[in-house]
């Protein structure tokens, strides 16, 4: 049996590596998980963070946005054509970037502490 040097969950999950061997890609479209590592062969399929990543994507920017909009609105009271030239880029790159590191860092945690179906194998 091959051993793995331990792999940050955050580190490898925030670079989107396998949290076994931190090498391999752990993403094989911007959200899909991967059923094998390429490097090592960890099976992956039993890995999904579900959706954790949104919730905490929509809270976290919810908190930020809707007070950049309120301010904008009552300060200088825009159109709502303008609105929504201003927040539906800046929601929609908002929430790309931090959905993927997010889902990555959990998928991680579920190998590290072996919460998946599959039993994770941090050996």
């Amino acid at each position: 049996m091959t051993r793995y040097p331990p792999q940050s969950s955050l580190g490898a999950g925030l670079a989107g590596k396998c949290p076994r061997c931190g090498k391999g890609d752990l993403f094989r479209a911007f959200l899909t998980v991967r059923d094998t590592c390429p490097a090592c062969g960890l099976d992956l399929r039993g890995h999904d963070a579900g959706d954790g990543p949104a919730v905490f994507v929509i809270l976290g920017l919810g908190a930020l946005v809707v007070p950049l909009v309120l301010w904008v609105e009552f300060a200088y009271e825009p159109p709502l054509w303008l609105h929504a030239v201003i927040w539906i880029p800046v929601i929609l790159a908002a929430t790309l970037v931090p959905l993927r590191l997010i889902k990555g860092v959990l998928v991680a945690q579920q190998y590290k502490h072996r919460s998946t179906a599959g039993g994770g194998n941090a050996g």
